[in-house]
């Protein structure tokens, strides 16, 4: 067993040292061919790396063949010191390059020390082979492999990772050749799965067409579990080197797709405002008439539904808008600021879509909204009260036209033309007891002709009816006032030849009738439905109440009173034995009458103070409403006040970097959103005040109105303010101005921002101007040129400058931008100098959709040297920015 453990250690041990072997191999044959391919230059080579340096007059003369400088006069002596004289100063030159060498001396390469020298002439391949190589700001390492990978991308099978088994099957050599020598390499015809061709064909096309050695060997690339990174990397960078003219079409071309990829951006930016704009306002549109319609409903039901709509358009279809209206401004102040940054002309939406138009159609939304909601709570008042009233109406023409029944009858009688003389006396005195019911009668007849007329001027739906009703109460009224005197008369006529009167049947009727209607009154209030709003008004219901309670002993007094006369008729008529034919000829009231009556009163008494007690509990409820949602706004409305003027001190206060600001002011939005469970707590309370139908709160001078617009307003000014350092932050960073510029230029800004209003006048601007420097003379030449900067401050012409406004102005003195003749002079690379491109030259250069982005938009060039398909890139590059029409 110890044997076998032995064994095996020697065993790794052999493989590791094979390893080591085979890689020192692979460097040696590399490297050897690397070196040759820059010797040969001077005519001369080398056969052995180890020994061919030694003396340092050919290490000595690589290094000038690849740097194109001079070094120091070699020693030309054989002895050990001219050698390490020639080494050192070969060493001197390398480190002068700034290459640190670690640990490799004179001595050693004098030696011929095989790991010192591979060593060293690694150093020298990093330095002057790959270390310069530069792609898309990557370098060495990490820029040769990043353009290995872009000019593999477009190749089946080939997916370059790194710089040893990505080489392995040989097509990642051919696809660079194809790519730029396609006429070289029949790539289609290439497999994966056989390596041996593909290397060798790759390392053959290249020795014999690229100038590039073979430094590597396709046998020991395939029989290596893990090629030699630093060959294959050597290797590799003698194609890039091979290719490097194409480098600059290359750059060229990023410079225009760069180019392209903004102005692409910025238009489907433009659509997109265009198309929430349009679909913004369309919504507006549409919803004014729906709020501006004031059709009033007939019953208090269809009102209520119209109120429940207008709940569900504030809860659920106002807030979307509302966010997709901050988000429209905030998108369109984006879109100009990325315009500013890319030396873009502003963008100006189309006719009716600008965000002063939007703005605009959202006033007038809120208008008719505001509008809306008061003619609803307006509606179902009216309603409310048409309702009372119209019951009330029905209530009292019912009673009358029950008194009324039979009265025109019994006024046209003419019985007293037959009657005796003691009839007669009795029909006398019955009429004088009915001219005292018809005179009690006339105030609910007033009663019913003013509630009738307030119900007219309601305009109630069901007018018609109601003063049709009326008309024939009055016109009866009319008819029994005129009957009554025609009778009266005929039987003052008559009362000369009558005699007797029943005085107790008279004085019974006279007492009774009066009683009675004092009782059909009560009866009549007692019932009355009553609308109250406040605690008061229950009170001073219940006060008259208890008032009225308190005259119910003499009312019973006056009932047995008149009870006691019917007695006394009764006892008369037993006593003496009178013939009695009918009741009471002077009424038609009977103690029975009035007896039922007077039990109803008593038993309306306690149902109407159970409805009494029951509305003061709802009134004490409602002030509980009120009161908790008092509580709660007094509350939000002075947190949400507060709140806006911080936002106000820190969007002009410095703290801090942008970032922290903008970090400080997400935090601060975070905070307020964490504040909307208040809000939607009170949304429910004034729900509750809503169904509850109150409508005053004189515990609170806020409303939940006040609150929407209040919090609405919250959340786009922190939106805004965001929105505004985050294109703070777009402008420092695309124009390099540093966080000291930019408190120098808000310290600045703040100072001539005399009412703290965001805003700098005119004449704050260029005193603002003048303290950073600028030169504005007091002169006609002076003021055309603080025109001119006004011009492009305050495109709009309001009179005011923004700070982003500002910013863009300072930005735009200090820092540089891409222009016209820099992306033109691109375009000319791609062209091979040439005043006009071709569609395969821009198709070859560019990504497929921005060549096809510039074939669309290039007008055909017509200048002398023209020839089929030319396209005039100096005109597009010019259109780009503005200088003319795309």
């Amino acid at each position: 067993f110890a044997h076998t453990a032995d064994w095996q250690l020697s065993l790794i041990l052999m493989s590791s040292r094979f390893l080591l072997l085979l890689t020192r191999c692979f460097h040696s044959s590399t490297f050897t061919a690397w070196c040759n391919s820059h010797l040969r230059k001077a005519g001369t080579q080398i056969e052995n790396i180890e020994e061919d340096f030694r003396d340092g007059l050919k290490l000595m003369l690589l290094l000038e063949v690849i740097s194109g400088e001079r070094l120091a006069k070699p020693e030309r002596g054989k002895m050990r010191v001219h050698k390490i004289s020639n080494v050192n100063k070969a060493l001197d030159f390398i480190a002068s390059k700034g290459v640190k060498l670690v640990s490799i001396g004179a001595e050693e390469i004098v030696d011929g020390n095989a790991k010192m020298t591979l060593g060293m002439i690694w150093t020298i391949i990093l330095r002057f082979a790959i270390q310069d190589i530069s792609v898309e700001e990557t370098s060495a390492k990490e820029g040769l492999l990043l353009w290995c990978q872009r000019k593999t991308a477009p190749y089946k099978n080939v997916n370059i990772q790194n710089f040893h088994i990505s080489w392995k099957d040989g097509l990642g050599f051919c696809a660079l050749i194809h790519r730029h020598r396609p006429e070289l390499i029949d790539y289609a015809k290439l497999r994966k799965d056989d390596p041996m061709t593909n290397l060798n064909t790759a390392f053959d096309v290249a020795e014999k067409y690229l100038d590039i050695p073979k430094m590597l060997d396709a046998e020991d690339i395939i029989s290596t579990l893990r090629p030699d990174e630093k060959a294959v990397m050597t290797y590799a960078s003698c194609y890039y080197h091979a290719f490097s003219g194409k480098q600059k079409a290359e750059t060229a071309a990023n410079r225009i797709c760069k180019v392209l990829a903004v102005n692409q951006e910025n238009e489907q930016l433009m659509e997109d405002y265009e198309k929430l704009a349009s679909d913004l306002l369309e919504w507006i549109r549409r919803t004014i008439p729906w709020l501006e319609n004031r059709m009033p409903e007939n019953t208090m039901q269809a009102m209520q539904q119209k109120l429940e709509d207008f709940r569900d358009y504030r809860r659920l279809h106002k807030p979307p808008k509302v966010q997709e209206k901050c988000q429209l401004e905030i998108n369109f102040n984006t879109l100009q600021t990325k315009l500013r940054l890319s030396n873009r002309p502003a963008f100006m939406p189309s006719e009716g879509k600008m965000v002063s138009d939007i703005n605009n159609a959202w006033g007038n939304l809120e208008g008719a909204e505001k509008g809306y909601e008061e003619w609803l709570l307006n509606e179902i008042r009216r309603l409310e009260r048409l309702d009372h009233l119209a019951e009330k109406f029905r209530q009292k023409a019912a009673i009358h036209e029950a008194w009324t029944e039979g009265k025109e009858d019994m006024l046209q009688k003419r019985d007293y033309e037959t009657a005796s003389l003691s009839d007669i006396k009795a029909l006398l005195k019955k009429h004088e007891a009915f001219e005292s019911d018809l005179a009690a009668h006339q105030d609910r007849v007033e009663q019913i002709a003013a509630i009738a007329q307030e119900l007219n001027e309601l305009d109630y739906y069901d007018s018609p009816s109601v003063n049709a009703r009326c008309q024939r109460i009055c016109d009866q009224w009319d008819a029994l006032g005129a009957l009554t005197q025609k009778r009266s008369e005929a039987l003052q006529r008559t009362e000369k030849l009558l005699e007797t009167i029943d005085q107790l049947y008279l004085e019974f009727a006279k007492r009774a009738a009066p009683f009675n209607n004092w009782m059909e009154g009560a009866m009549e209030d007692l019932q009355d439905t009553f609308i109250v709003h406040t605690i008061e008004e229950i009170q001073g219901l219940s006060t008259a109440h208890e008032q009225f309670k308190a005259t119910l002993p003499e009312a019973d007094k006056e009932r047995l009173a008149i009870l006691g006369i019917h007695n006394e008729i009764a006892k008369i008529v037993q006593t003496y034995h009178v013939n009695m034919a009918g009741t009471n000829p002077y009424t038609t009231i009977n103690p029975q009458e009035i007896n039922t009556k007077w039990d109803k009163v008593r038993q309306l008494v306690p149902q109407r103070d159970q409805a009494l007690i029951e509305e003061h509990a709802r009134q004490q409820n409602n002030e509980r409403l009120r009161r908790q949602f008092a509580n709660q706004a007094n509350v939000i409305g002075p947190w949400i006040q507060n709140k806006m003027e911080e936002i106000g001190r820190i969007s002009i206060e410095m703290h801090g970097t942008l970032e922290d600001q903008l970090t400080h002011l997400r935090q601060y939005e975070k905070s307020i959103v964490n504040y909307k469970p208040k809000i939607d707590q009170l949304e429910g309370d004034h729900q509750l005040i809503q169904e509850a139908l109150i409508f005053d709160n004189k515990h609170t001078n806020y409303t939940m109105e006040h609150i929407r617009v209040g919090w609405e307003q919250l959340l786009t000014t922190i939106a805004r303010t965001i929105n505004e350092i985050e294109n703070q932050i777009l402008t420092r960073d695309a124009k390099g101005i540093s966080q000291e510029q930019l408190n120098e230029f808000r310290a600045s800004f703040n100072h001539f921002d005399r009412d703290h209003s965001g805003t700098l006048g005119a004449e704050e601007f260029k005193a603002c101007l003048i303290s950073l420097g600028f030169d504005i003379a007091n002169n006609a030449q002076g003021e055309s040129e603080f025109s001119r900067i006004m011009s492009v401050v305050d495109p709009n012409r309001m009179g005011i400058v923004t700070f982003q406004a500002f910013i863009d102005f300072m930005s735009r003195e200090t820092a540089d931008t891409d222009t016209a003749d820099q992306v033109m002079a691109s375009f000319k690379v791609l062209a091979g100098d040439k005043n006009y491109i071709l569609a395969d030259e821009l198709h070859r250069e560019l990504p497929p959709d921005q060549a096809e982005y510039c074939i669309a938009r290039m007008a055909p060039y017509t200048g002398p040297d023209a020839v089929p398909g030319a396209l005039d890139y100096m005109s597009f590059s010019t259109a780009l920015y503005g200088e003319s029409d795309l």
